[in-house]
Formats: structure tokens, sequence, C-alpha cells
């Protein structure tokens, strides 16, 4: 029962002491944000809505008190027993319908390294992917790979010039970018641009022997990615690529063709007029004049058989602000082609990181940065006494680690660029991942410590402290939040409270010992930090971050 359900709960019974239906009461019930400056009622109720009978309002000191100790007494055992349903059960959710939703994110290039730029596509489709489920839909996680096109004609000629296999075997990734690098400083050449041109083609008509060298590049750079996945907790559904596309992408062109959308340029290359007075002042190009499929066709193809296929609700693409006019242009030609359920797709973009850099001041490949994250962790964490004890330090390291760069990244508007700074993201106090990972860990401690038994009755009316009071203010705030972010899919809304209530449990953890307690007090006690914990945990996770519970 989160906020729209305690307002119900609320309503029911201050009609009792009003005489009115609880309807009356319910629009006039709301949830307010925990205060710094100033303490206050966990819901306000708006008594000159209520009724218009002015001698009534003597009864709102009563009744704000009443409210207030309705909803406190419910919130702690609602989050205990919901645990990670914990506000997505709310019935701020229950006129949204379930969906089906296709989300493209990721998508590096086969050719080139996988660079620091995808990170963001790559936590950003993860945190919609994992709100969306949570929130009950039903969700295919894709990764569109870019393996096809004419760098594969570079990377092929590269590749017969510079090539290793043993190194293509063992450091895939690494290797086709040396090699990229090589090739496309001898395409000034024309005779090399003309042999890339020919890879291309021979790769588009298949070619037994230039498709067993692409094949190889697909399937060891993918092997490479699951890994690389695997340390940052993100899985996919399903693995597609340009490539599937090809062929399809020449029935685009004929159907194109068909509706007479398509133009040929005196230069023989084919394109879509998207000007609305038809003067072609702007169009897009999807052939070039060799009859070769470009990007768009493909993205074009990709997106047709996708809805053929899954028959989705959405299809969101998770891509730089960069990419927006190729979207801009890819849903206007999907438009002119009739497919009307082209509103129903949408690209959700973000800026750049800027500033990142190792310790060694390279280009930025996410491998290194995920390692650089994970060894100045083990060197903070290495300070501290706590650490001698953890189990895993290797792999606590990387976890809060990864924490200290989603934080960083998801606290502002995704559509911003942002100056990373390894200092700032790897603060233990402050608004950052590794002060939500301790917060986390010293509550799941605390439970450790006593018993972590699950506790039942509990009184409630014990909770009289301010510090107390604003955690549970907090708590009822969650559904709310969580409604926020799945409607414009910002995650800035979930850092901001878990943030918040990492802060405000960190206080109440100070002023409200457990130990030395009485029974009673105590057992109240270790429920509002259980429950605390319980909401951090499934924040956290919605995020991306797999909490740690040692420090």
């Amino acid at each position: 029962m989160a906020a729209c359900s305690f307002r119900r709960s609320i309503a029911s019974q201050l009609s009792k002491v009003l005489d009115l239906p609880p309807e009356n009461l319910i629009k006039s019930i709301s949830a307010v944000p925990v205060s710094k400056k100033r303490r206050v009622a966990d819901f306000q109720l708006s008594i000159a809505s209520v009724t218009e009978d002015n001698s009534r309002d003597c009864l709102a000191p009563d009744l704000h008190l009443q409210a207030q100790k309705l909803a406190e007494g419910t919130v702690l055992r609602q989050v205990l027993k919901d645990g990670s349903e914990y506000g997505v059960k709310s019935e701020l959710f229950s006129t949204v319908p379930k969906q089906k939703a296709v989300i493209e994110f990721s998508s590096p290039n086969i050719a080139k390294k996988f660079h620091i730029g995808h990170l963001r596509s790559t936590i950003v489709g993860n945190f919609i992917a994992n709100l969306k489920v949570a929130l009950g839909h039903e969700v295919i996680r894709m990764n569109y790979l870019g393996d096809w096109g004419m760098q594969f004609g570079l990377l092929g000629v590269g590749f017969q010039l510079f090539g290793n296999k043993e190194k293509l075997k063992t450091s895939p990734l690494q290797h086709l970018f040396e090699v990229y690098v090589q090739i496309n400083k001898a395409a000034e050449d024309e005779n090399t641009k003309k042999l890339a041109k020919d890879f291309f083609r021979k790769l588009e008509e298949h070619d037994e022997q230039t498709l067993s060298l692409w094949k190889q590049f697909r399937d060891f750079s993918i092997d490479e990615y699951i890994r690389i996945y695997k340390r940052l907790g993100v899985h996919f559904d399903e693995y597609s690529g340009e490539s599937f596309y090809q062929e399809k992408s020449k029935e685009v062109l004929k159907m194109l063709e068909n509706k007479g959308l398509l133009q040929k340029t005196i230069k023989g290359t084919g394109i879509v007029d998207l000007s609305e007075k038809k003067d072609l002042s702007s169009f897009s190009t999807v052939m070039r004049s060799d009859g070769t499929s470009l990007y768009i066709t493909r993205d074009l193809a990709a997106a047709i058989d996708r809805m053929n296929k899954h028959n989705c609700d959405t299809m969101i693409y998770v891509t730089d602000k960069s990419q927006s006019n190729h979207f801009q242009q890819l849903f206007q030609i999907l438009k002119l082609m009739g497919y009307d359920w082209v509103e129903r797709c949408q690209h959700v973009s973000f800026g750049l990181v800027q500033g990142m850099k190792t310790r060694r001041g390279e280009v930025i490949f996410l491998e290194d940065v995920l390692n650089e994250v994970r060894s100045r962790m083990l060197e903070n964490m290495a300070s501290t006494k706590t650490t001698k004890e953890i189990e895993d330090p290797m792999e606590t390291a990387e976890k809060v680690g990864l924490a200290a760069l989603i934080i960083q990244d998801f606290q502002g508007l995704l559509s911003s660029d942002y100056q990373f700074s390894w200092d700032r993201a790897l603060q233990s106090r402050g608004d950052t991942g590794v002060f939500l990972q301790y917060t986390h860990a010293r509550l799941h401690s605390l439970e450790q410590m006593h018993g972590n038994e699950q506790l039942t009755d509990i009184n409630v009316a014990c909770l009289q402290e301010p510090d107390a009071i604003s955690v549970l203010q907090h708590l009822l705030r969650y559904d709310e939040v969580l409604y926020r972010s799945s409607q414009d899919l910002q995650p800035k809304h979930i850092v901001s409270y878990l943030l918040t209530l990492s802060h405000l449990a960190a206080v109440a953890h100070k002023t409200l010992p457990v130990k030395g307690s009485t029974p009673e007090l105590a057992q109240a006690r270790l429920c509002l930090f259980q429950a605390a914990r319980s909401v951090l945990a499934n924040g956290m996770k919605l995020l991306g971050i797999t909490p740690v519970t040692q420090m």
C-alpha cells in the first residue's frame, strides 16, 4: 500500500470521524515531501475542499494528526509485506495498461572497440528495461550491433594487410581496433578505398570467404561483449544487427519505389523527399549509387521486422543526442510508408560524458574505466579497517565502483552533457553511489547484529522522534517518484529520492539507537531501518546497481 493506497485507507477512517463518504476525502489528501527546514505531517488534508461549512475548520489540527498517525501506522508493515513490490503495487499504476516494449540499447560497432560512449546507452537502456519489468510490462532487451556497412570493407582489407588470427582470438576488440586505426591511415590512398568498396560489395553478394572472415569478427566480438556486460550486470534477450537486414533493406527500397517515395539523383543515389512542400529542401539518402544499402535503410527494415515479429506497444531507441536527426528521419519515412505504429516509437536521447580519462590518459574504452573504478575503490577500501573482513574485496569494489559511475551519470537530465570527475564520483560522503552502498551495508549490518528476525508486532507509536518521522514521511513518497520516472523515463527522480533516503537514514542511525532501548522501542526502530534498507535496495536495483552487504 503506497501513497495512493494510504490516501484511501486514511480517507476511509477519517470518513467515520467526519461522517462524510471516503470518496469526498481522497482528492483532498496529498503526500508532502520531506522538508529539512520544517517538520510537517506525512499527508495534508485540505479542509476547505472537504466541506463548505467553515465551522468545521476547528477540526483541522486534529484531522492532520489523525491522518499522520494512520499513515505512519501502516507504512512500515506495508514495506516489509510487499518487499520488492513496495511502490509498484500503488494505485497510481492501476490505470496504466501493461504493455509490451522492445528496448534497443548499447548497440556497439564491431569494427570499433566498446568505448565509453556506449556506457551511457547501456546503463540508461538497462534502467528503462528494469523499471518497465518492475511495473509488470513485458520487455525485450535488444542489442542492435553495428555489424555491417562500408567500415567492414575497410576492416576486411585492413585485416588482410595487418591482421593476426591469434590476436583476433585472444583479444578481438583490441585487435580489430588496432587494425581499424592502421587501415584508416592508409585509406587516403585511392587503391585502398577501391579495395574496401570491393570487399563490402563481396559481403553484400554473400561471397563465402569474405562472409567467413566477417563472421569471425562478429562471433569473437559478441563473446567479449557478453563478458563486459556481465561486469555491468546487464543482459540482452536478443542480439540483432544491421547484417540481419541487408536483404530486407532491398525489399524496403522496392516498397519505397512502389509507393512513389524513392527518387534518384543525377549521381544515382536514392533519396526520399521529407520536405512539406515537396521541394527537396529536406531529404534522406537511402541508397548508394552502386545500389548498396545505408544505415537508415537497414534501420527501416529492422523497425518493420521487429513490429511484425513482436507486435509491441512501444519501441524505444536509446542513443546519444547526435542521432536525433537520424531518428527523426527514420520515423518520418515510416510514416510516409503508411506505418501508423510509428507513433509508438520513441528515441530516448542522452548527452555526452566529458573529461573521463584513466590515469594513463589514453583513449577511453569501457573496460579501462571499469578496471580503473574497481582499482580506485580497492585503494579506498584498503584504507578502512572493515575491508579486511570482506569475503571478496574485488567483487565489492566492482559493485561499489559501478554504483559510483551510475549515480554520477543519472543525477541530471539525460539529455544534458556532464563533466565526469573521479574524485567526486568516489567520495564516500555526499550525493554519490558510494554513499548509497555504504548506507545499505550499514543498515544490513545493523539487521544482522540484531538477529535478522522478521518483525511482527510493531508498536509504531514508539517512533515519535523527528528523525524517525522524516524517514517514515519519505518512505510514503516512493510510489510517486516511481510514477514520475515511469512517465518521463528519467532516472534522476529515483536517484534524488534514494540519496535523500540515505541521508535521512544515516541521521536516524546516529540518533535512534537500537541497542540499549526497551524491547518495544528497539523493535520499532529496527523495523524502521529494515524498511529504509529494503526501499533503498529496490531503488538501487532499478538503477542497475547491485547493493552490497559489506564495505
